[in-house]
């Protein structure tokens, strides 16, 4: 069974309970997926799906409108994120299931893809949802990639980490700024493999603290590591060379936005020794 657990929580109650209901439907595909004697479940399985679309599709509109009240600067991301899980569900609905086989394939398939998008969609997007100033305030800080004592976690090695992962975020964001087509392209590229490759090294330096004291909160930090690491991984080439300066600068708002938030409110609980 998967857990809505605490680190899953926005604060916000109506979304809280939405994304409850969704790991409520995640759960009941994966009790059909592990049924010990499996039979025809064609119509259970067209249920899940119809109701997850459905429910999904109620979800994002409310998530989205609240997101557009408080002028969320990661608006538009979230919903080319809610458009994605749209389209996957879509494409479960088509699938050939007339046979058993196909069903418990699709059913896989179904619950290892929700799983997977949930964790990483909430832990990686959501928690941020209402943390982050307005674009506007965001856009006019002096420098919002300076690392100030307020991020401070008291953990030597960590806290020299998390200065370099805002130096390496700093240095990109000074080459969209200034972008030049016919020069920074290449640079800044070669900046997010630094900024994935530290950030891994981090992360595993990180997890390893944790592991040595015990932390019950290594679990949870796991989840939102991967998350963080999974969006690196999965930077849009295409959309990057059809609006390079815009598209980068979108990116590197996300993590820099998402690297204080976690160290605010998730790092900033890791027991000192």
């Amino acid at each position: 069974m998967f857990q809505f657990t605490e680190d899953c929580r926005t604060g916000i109650e109506e979304i809280d309970a939405e994304h409850q209901h969704l790991f409520t439907l995640l759960n009941r595909a994966y009790d059909l997926a592990t049924q010990d004697t499996p039979g025809d479940r064609y119509g259970q399985l067209k249920e899940i799906i119809g109701e997850l679309d459905d429910y999904a599709e109620q979800h994002f509109k409310h998530e989205e409108a609240y997101m557009e009240k408080i002028r969320d600067p990661e608006l538009i991301l979230q919903r080319s994120q809610h458009a994605f899980f749209r389209e996957k569900i879509l494409a479960f609905d088509f699938a050939n299931i007339d046979e058993t086989e196909d069903q418990q394939r699709v059913l896989a398939e179904l619950v290892a893809f929700l799983a997977r998008w949930l964790y990483r969609h909430i832990l990686g997007s959501d928690i941020l949802i209402g943390k982050l100033p307005p674009l506007e305030e965001w856009m006019i800080r002096e420098n919002p990639c300076e690392f100030t004592e307020d991020y401070l976690v008291g953990i030597e090695l960590i806290d020299r980490e998390h200065r370099e992962l805002f130096r390496i975020v700093e240095r990109a964001d000074q080459l969209v700024k200034s972008f030049d087509a016919s020069s920074s392209y290449d640079k800044i590229m070669a900046i997010l493999q630094e900024l994935k490759a530290y950030t891994k090294e981090h992360f595993q330096d990180e997890e390893e603290y944790m592991e040595s004291i015990r932390y019950e909160g290594l679990d949870a930090q796991r989840r939102a590591h991967e998350a963080f690491i999974d969006k690196l991984e999965n930077v849009n080439l295409n959309e990057i060379e059809e609006n390079p300066e815009e598209y980068l600068q979108k990116l590197l708002e996300f993590l820099l936005g998402w690297l204080i938030n976690h160290i605010l409110y998730t790092d900033k609980k890791i027991p000192k020794v």
